[in-house]
């Protein structure tokens, strides 16, 4: 499937498919919400900054607010992409310990919100569409259920809060990374932030041996 969209006058340009017009639109879609944020951002200069039309736009994403879902929900894939690549990379030289495997996916996932530092802000600022926060949770969810796997827990109360304590440290940990003043100062956020998590290490150890115990006993 091609698309042609008309580029000033006289001038046209063709894409290959449906998902290279999408990735044009969040594309440019993310340098506008970085500059303008959601509230100030236009739809036209979106469409300007993509080279694009108004109704191309609203065909592929019916409004703004889906655009800028659509573009939340790219970022929190990549994001998840980036951590779990890391955690294979870790299990192809030999690592096999789930904290180890956990610092891996986490050093990985803090290290790219530097690069990644205009999407970190464009959704961490407040300034959202009606209903994202609930998305934004639902996400967290999703999030904490994948590290509950990855650290080998149980479903029991401490090792929930241990799981959902880590977690929401390293979302935090990545809005001031995202939020440092230069390239150096965010690798010394990173290598601090993942040396707390490396400090949460006996409290998971002790949990997981007490059950373990529980359970042999």
């Amino acid at each position: 499937m091609t698309e042609t969209q008309r580029v000033g006058r006289g001038t046209t340009r063709k894409w290959s498919s449906t998902e290279g017009v999408r990735t044009e639109f969040l594309d440019a879609a993310r340098k506008v919400f970085a500059k303008r944020g959601f509230s100030d951002a236009s739809v036209t200069e979106v469409v300007e900054q993509a080279g694009a039309s108004v109704g191309s736009l609203y065909h592929h994403f019916g409004s703004k607010t889906e655009l800028f879902v659509a573009l939340w929900e790219r970022h929190h894939l990549e994001q998840q992409a980036i951590a779990a690549d890391a955690v294979v990379a870790a299990r192809a030289d030999g690592v096999s310990d789930p904290f180890d495997l956990f610092i891996a996916g986490s050093q990985a996932y803090l290290g790219a919100s530097w690069a990644r530092r205009d999407l970190v802000k464009i959704f961490s600022l407040g300034d959202t569409p009606p209903g994202f926060q609930e998305k934004q949770r639902a996400g967290g969810r999703v999030w904490i259920a994948n590290n509950f796997r990855l650290l080998g827990a149980e479903d029991e109360a401490v090792q929930r809060a241990l799981v959902f304590l880590a977690t929401t440290f390293l979302g935090e940990a990545r809005r001031e990374i995202a939020n440092a003043r230069t390239a150096k100062e965010a690798r010394e956020l990173v290598a601090a932030m993942t040396e707390v998590i490396e400090r949460m290490r006996p409290m998971f150890a002790a949990t997981l041996a007490d059950r373990h115990d529980e359970h042999t006993a």
